[in-house]
């Protein structure tokens, strides 16, 4: 069974939309929404693990902000998870697939990865050396881009299109919480476990807040093993390897051509860069703290007092408005406030070491990205055909990431050449293309819809 197409997708009825405002806020308590909570928890728990927090603590260890960019192509490997989905898709994994089913089996395998990769970043010090630390964080970055291909498929799967806004802003709601934990909460971690008075770079302490971050995949794990698996499709059987690699490797991409045809374009154009100024900007945020001279305590204070707080109102307000009032506007009011936001970074270069200051941008910078990430996974899944689910997102979440992390790659070269206001000021300008697609791709779908 296909997933309806654009016309019909979340939630584009009149009558999704009338639903009274008691029975749209029911969905936040359903079980399928609250196992996606604890899921979108280990799905954004490793992100900053690899690139945000790993750049606070290469920065602290003394590494440039130019190698610190490059590294930041870690990340890419989210980038490139389309080309293993259609494994994770369609490949059983014995004994696990038998004992769990085929999307717990691979979100299992893939946790447990996670984990291992965390442990050994947590083992490495970065001023002996930084290719060991770098094969971890690669292994962490690919153990979770396989979590979040089936993860994806997951949350797609278990339940029906008029509720995946509701399930996309529990998802973005977990991610958050994990981000902030993974941001803020390891510098506590690391600030409270570093020696009084010996200053300057403790990798002891580092590698305390790394265990307790590998520590906190439980909360995953355990969501894994206590959740129900989606109800198993059944699929045609392939008669021969060729016709195997057909379903697997080539149907899911030609599906989604099928469907769309000429918006098949520009639907990828604009997942492409969507969130281009977010994550470009993003690589340098933490560096930026740490040469501003903010401490571990005061980023993390911060970020988990106001941040979080702000992360969850914009990821309810995104979904609450998506389903209310159609993904579209809601995209288009994300991609606003997200390019808006990062002037304020380039206000805030100017005050220096200012708290307030910070306090107000980070608040800001987190709504805003709660409710551009709401409305984006709503989106992202509302073009999926559920026979190709896992592939399809991952399809989509990849291209979300190629160019924006290629770009972030050379931040810190841009940094280190112009200035963090000229920085910020520059991401921002990138968010005026966005603006543009957005619009036509609204237009498009609007054209497609049936005339009553």
């Amino acid at each position: 069974m296909s997933l309806p197409t654009a016309e019909q997708t979340l939630p584009a009825s009149e009558e999704d939309r009338k639903l009274p405002w008691r029975d749209t806020l029911k969905v936040y308590l359903e079980p399928a929404t609250l196992r996606m909570l604890a899921l979108g928890f280990s799905a954004g728990l490793p992100l900053l693990l690899v690139l945000g927090t790993l750049s606070f603590r290469l920065r602290e260890a003394g590494i440039d902000r130019t190698t610190i960019g490059y590294l930041s192509w870690v990340g890419l490997a989210y980038a490139f998870k389309w080309v293993w989905a259609p494994l994770v898709d369609r490949l059983p994994l014995p004994p696990l697939t038998t004992l769990l089913g085929r999307r717990r089996g691979w979100l299992l395998l893939a946790q447990g990865i996670v984990i291992t990769g965390l442990i050994g970043m947590a083992m490495n010090d970065p001023r002996a050396g930084l290719h060991p630390l770098i094969w971890c964080a690669l292994l962490v970055a690919f153990g979770s881009a396989t979590q979040d291909i089936a993860l994806d498929a997951f949350r797609i799967e278990s339940a029906e299109t008029r509720k995946q806004a509701a399930l996309a802003a529990a998802y973005q709601t977990g991610y958050r919480l994990a981000m902030i934990w993974a941001g803020a909460g390891v510098l506590w971690v690391a600030a409270w476990a570093e020696v009084s008075g010996s200053g300057g770079y403790q990798n002891a302490a580092w590698r305390t807040a790394y265990l307790v971050m590998a520590a906190s995949m439980a909360v995953g794990v355990l969501t894994v093993l206590l959740s129900p698996e989606p109800a198993r499709r059944v699929l045609a059987k392939p008669k021969n390897a060729a016709e195997w690699l057909q379903s697997v490797l080539v149907e899911p991409f030609a599906d989604f051509i099928r469907r769309y045809k000429w918006q098949a374009a520009l639907i990828l154009a604009l997942i492409a860069i969507y969130r281009i100024s977010d994550v470009v900007m993003g690589i340098m945020a933490n560096p930026f703290y740490v040469d501003m001279g903010f401490t571990k305590d005061e980023v993390a204070t911060v970020s988990k007092i106001f941040g979080v707080i702000m992360t969850l109102v914009g990821a309810f307000v995104g979904g609450v408005l998506s389903m209310r009032f159609g993904v579209m506007r809601v995209l288009m009011l994300g991609a606003v406030l997200s390019a808006a936001s990062n002037l304020l970074f380039a206000w805030l270069a100017t005050r220096g070491h200012d708290l307030t200051a910070l306090v107000a941008v980070v608040s800001a910078d987190n709504l805003a990205g709660g409710i551009a990430s709401a409305a984006f996974i709503a989106y992202l899944s509302s073009l999926t055909n559920i026979n190709y689910s896992a592939t399809q997102y991952a399809l989509f979440s990849s291209m979300m990431l190629l160019l924006p992390k290629f770009i972030a790659g050379y931040s810190g070269a841009f940094v280190d050449a112009y200035g963090y206001g000229t920085f910020f000021t520059a991401t921002a300008l990138l968010g005026v293309p966005v603006l543009l697609l957005v619009a036509l791709a609204a237009r498009a779908r609007q054209a497609s819809e049936p005339r009553s």
